[in-house]
């Protein structure tokens, strides 16, 4: 199926339709036209710094209107599998207070402290990080049989000036110190995907995944079965790209080429 017959569209946000609260060019522009031309399109995204709701009212203020159906977030996979594996059970988790608040709001038993009894540590990318927290983390996975899970593998987050340490740097801080990798919720694998096609009603056939990152994003939607473009207003180039065994099936400079290939005169 060519890019302009997909019918379903995922998005990874940072570094790929916008950086902090500003748009990358021609991102507004493509959303409208997917959504004016009866296709759907869906954010899926690592950063466990914000919850749906922050994300409504971050593109709120960007001049977009969304709605809870197009946001699917670490926070949505870390609240499935965790729903799915502990719920009842205590979790120590890094986390923003938007993170933390959305995963009590779906029911899971959430601690920021070290105390007895905690079932895993989950690690997402932090923002409000502190030294008492990677600590706390470091004494439970040290001291007990906690799982050691996170949000996603992601070394660097996209910011105005360049790039800032997200999860995945946060989780080599603890493996040094504790000699125990964790398992990753988010891209690349493929909850996130299979929560995007159970709610959409699309096939993998008719949907692609676009995205800056080759190891969270187009691995992502290998491991799905799904089409990819990588665009390179992130953390990925050309070189990058040719160097790779994750190879996209489309390769765009930015959002705004992928608009001008899809549309329709």
């Amino acid at each position: 199926m060519e890019l302009s017959e997909k019918n379903l569209f995922l998005f990874d946000i940072d570094g790929t339709v916008s950086i902090g609260e500003k748009f990358i060019p021609g991102g507004h522009e493509l959303l409208d036209y997917i959504k004016n031309t009866g296709k759907k399109y869906i954010f899926i995204t690592n950063n466990s710094t914000r919850g749906t709701k922050s994300y409504i009212d971050k593109f709120r203020r960007m001049g977009l209107e969304t709605d809870g159906m197009n946001f699917v977030t670490a926070a949505t996979a870390s609240l499935r599998y965790l729903s799915e594996r502990y719920k009842g059970k205590k979790i120590y988790t890094v986390g923003t207070k938007s993170f933390i608040d959305e995963l009590r709001a779906g029911g899971m038993i959430i601690t920021e402290k070290f105390e007895s009894g905690i079932d895993c540590v989950l690690v997402g990318f932090d923002n409000e990080l502190t030294y008492r927290k990677i600590e706390n983390a470091c004494r439970i996975l040290s001291e007990s049989e906690a799982d050691f899970l996170a949000t996603n593998p992601d070394l660097v987050c996209p910011a105005p000036f360049g790039f800032v340490p997200d999860c995945g740097s946060i989780c080599r801080m603890i493996t040094e110190a504790v000699g125990r990798e964790p398992v990753f919720l988010g891209k690349p694998e493929r909850l996130i995907i299979d929560i995007c096609l159970e709610i959409s009603g699309c096939s993998a056939d008719e949907t692609v995944i676009v995205g800056d990152r080759l190891y969270t994003d187009i691995l992502s939607g290998i491991k799905s079965g799904i089409d990819t473009a990588a665009v390179l207003t992130g953390e990925t180039d050309r070189q990058e790209i040719s160097r790779s065994e994750y190879k996209p099936n489309y390769i765009f400079d930015s959002v705004k080429d992928i608009l001008e290939s899809i549309r329709v005169n």
